[in-house]
């Protein structure tokens, strides 16, 4: 029996969006993403002008994740992150929030604000072992199903690290 391979992380670029699509209409039937959105994302992600952090996970040659943040001026907003569901469990959302939160870090955000559905307890917990909290509702955010999203927030320590329960995240293990 062949271990499975541990999923490389790596700068989301054009080329990838039709992959990804795939991906967020499987994981997100009611409420995913354009073309158009992830086009637009992209843009604002390379240059020094750049204030989006997208990045995939590669398993051979298919990507099996995706996950990014927006940052203005010192907040980020996870935009998105997403995982296989054959991969659900096995620490690549982790993986992909640590990235994120390691750009936000990059792009001197003070706070990462996200929305979450609220009938997704799975990714709550995976945010709140990262030490997000909840801090209110969007009532009616995902359509057209009309399902309330739990805003959660997380914020930095005095010496610029997130934290509590956030892992180090000074370091980078991808290249951009």
């Amino acid at each position: 029996m062949t271990r499975p391979q541990t999923p490389r992380l790596r700068e989301m670029r054009w080329w990838d969006i039709d992959p990804v699509l795939e991906l967020e209409k499987d994981l997100f039937p009611e409420d995913a993403w354009s073309r158009g959105m992830f086009w637009s994302e992209l843009a604002h992600s390379r240059g020094p002008e750049a204030t989006r952090r997208y990045i995939v996970a590669v398993e051979g040659d298919r990507i099996v994740g995706y996950a990014g943040l927006a940052a203005q001026g010192d907040l980020g907003d996870i935009q998105t992150i997403a995982v296989a569901r054959e991969r659900w469990g096995t620490g690549l959302g982790g993986r992909l929030l640590t990235e994120l939160l390691r750009a936000a870090t990059a792009f001197e955000c003070a706070e990462v604000m996200l929305e979450c559905r609220v009938d997704n307890v799975r990714a709550q917990k995976l945010y709140e072992r990262f030490g997000f909290e909840a801090i209110g509702f969007r009532r009616g955010y995902y359509q057209p199903g009309n399902v309330d999203a739990l805003v959660m927030r997380l914020t930095t320590t005095p010496d610029g690290d997130f934290a509590p329960g956030s892992p180090s995240v000074r370091g980078t293990e991808i290249n951009g």
